[in-house]
């Protein structure tokens, strides 16, 4: 073990504890540095989905971490991820959200071109190279590829490290709920719905990501929003048989009980994975979708539909950076710019041979709960930007994530608990160490 590793283990070491982490975590630069270095890479991190990129040379920009990436469909059909950076000069091959390159990349700067898997294609003047030793140098071999990538049922994780722990290893029966998300639809299959609701939070990206299983703060954050919609409409006048507007169904859930997220259930997994609602969630009591439930019986046999529309998970973790809502076919993203910045990208889908108007409802709650409009999420980012100011206050160091915590906790077992319980916290935690000290191995 070098100098600097040993360094590198003994911060990490210093800052997390079983129960607890220090304020660093969210507030050092140096830390964040270390997350980009070593946790990103060595992480299957989500990348974009096949949809994006259906046709020869569409390609989507996007980035792991600090990491600048390419995804492309090349000309034999298959999607390749590769460094958005030209091998000459650094110059970033695209800067569009999405486009189609065509049958090559063509370098802005000085027109070195490549095909779309990266090799590379000409050069201008190629004979100022001839005897330079170009072909010998890791420039003449085009646009880098990241170390490993892979399709999983449309979406699309990378591993940016050359070497490191394989995609089923480190997603294992995690993977399960994205299965249950493509099962909605009754072809098998899920088509991104335009582009993302984008906006910017003020703290550090693991705050979010920790959020989407804590189930003590909705009732609490989110009385002015939620609570006053509910006091609304049951101070209207209407009858027992006057239907809930969907807006109503969606905001509703979020004043549950404690009683009702206690009840609901937490699973975690191995490396950072877990989601709540594993007997039902805020998702389970939405109005029926005519003619939906007839397709999957149709696509799937009744007693196999009503198995897949029965699992009503609220939030899915996949460490380190992204959650999903099977229910709801929704994916957000929180991108990591800085310790005390991250951009949140909230995703919907279209769930391919169902009816439009379950994308129309994904589609109301991505604007009611996720957008920069929304007012319910701006009761989560307040919450998240005075975390982060408070953090600066050094009269304490640490923030506690013992809720329902016992000592010699098994953190590499597939687990179900009190829907209420801060394991998920800590399994992220755990993960967080062991890919950061193993990346610096």
């Amino acid at each position: 073990m070098t100098d600097e590793t040993q360094q590198i283990h003994e911060v990490i070491d210093r800052v997390i504890r079983p129960e607890q982490v220090h304020r660093d975590v969210y507030t050092s630069p140096g830390i964040f540095r270390l997350e980009m270095r070593n946790l990103f890479p060595n992480s299957w991190v989500y990348v974009g989905h096949e949809s994006q990129t259906p046709n020869p040379g569409d390609y989507i920009t996007t980035q792991i971490g600090d990491q600048p990436l390419l995804q492309v469909r090349h000309s034999d059909g298959e999607i390749k991820v590769l460094y958005n950076r030209c091998p000459h000069k650094g110059t970033k091959i695209a800067i569009d959200k999405a486009g189609n390159t065509g049958k090559f990349f063509r370098c802005p700067y000085h027109a070195w071109s490549f095909k779309t898997d990266g090799c590379l294609l000409a050069i201008p003047l190629k004979k100022g190279y001839q005897g330079t030793g170009l072909e010998g140098t890791e420039a003449a071999k085009g646009m880098a590829a990241v170390g490993s990538w892979h399709n999983y049922r449309g979406f699309i994780f990378a591993r940016l490290a050359r070497e490191g722990i394989a995609f089923e290893d480190f997603f294992g029966d995690s993977l399960s709920s994205l299965d249950n998300m493509v099962d909605r639809s009754p072809v098998g299959s899920l088509t991104v719905a335009g582009a993302p609701l984008r906006y910017m939070h003020r703290c550090n990206w693991k705050m979010l990501v920790e959020n989407q299983t804590d189930t003590c703060h909705p009732m609490v954050a989110h009385e002015s929003s939620a609570g006053t919609a509910v006091k609304i409409w049951e101070s209207m006048d209407k009858t027992e048989d006057t239907p809930k507007p969907p807006a109503m169904e969606i905001i509703a859930p979020f004043m549950s009980p404690y009683e009702f997220f206690e009840n609901m259930g937490i699973r975690t997994w191995p490396n950072g994975h877990g989601h709540t609602g594993v007997h039902h969630s805020i998702h389970s009591d939405y109005s029926a979708i005519p003619g939906y439930f007839e397709s999957m019986v149709e696509a799937y046999g009744e007693d196999r539909a009503k198995e897949i529309l029965g699992e009503n998970r609220h939030n899915t973790v996949y460490f380190p950076n992204i959650m999903i809502k099977g229910p709801i076919q929704q994916l957000r993203n929180f991108i990591p710019l800085a310790a005390d910045k991250t951009l949140v990208e909230s995703w919907i889908f279209r769930l391919d041979g169902a009816p439009d108007q379950l994308v129309a409802r994904t589609a109301m709650y991505n604007r009611m709960i996720n957008a920069p409009t929304s007012m319910v999420g701006h009761d989560d980012l307040e919450m998240y930007e005075r975390a982060q100011e408070g953090l600066m206050a050094d009269g304490l160091e640490w923030v506690n994530v013992q809720r329902l915590y016992e000592e010699g906790e098994d953190l590499s077992q597939e687990a179900v608990l009190n829907g209420t319980t801060e394991r998920q916290m800590r399994n992220q935690f755990n993960a967080w160490k062991r890919f950061m000290i193993g990346g610096a191995a």
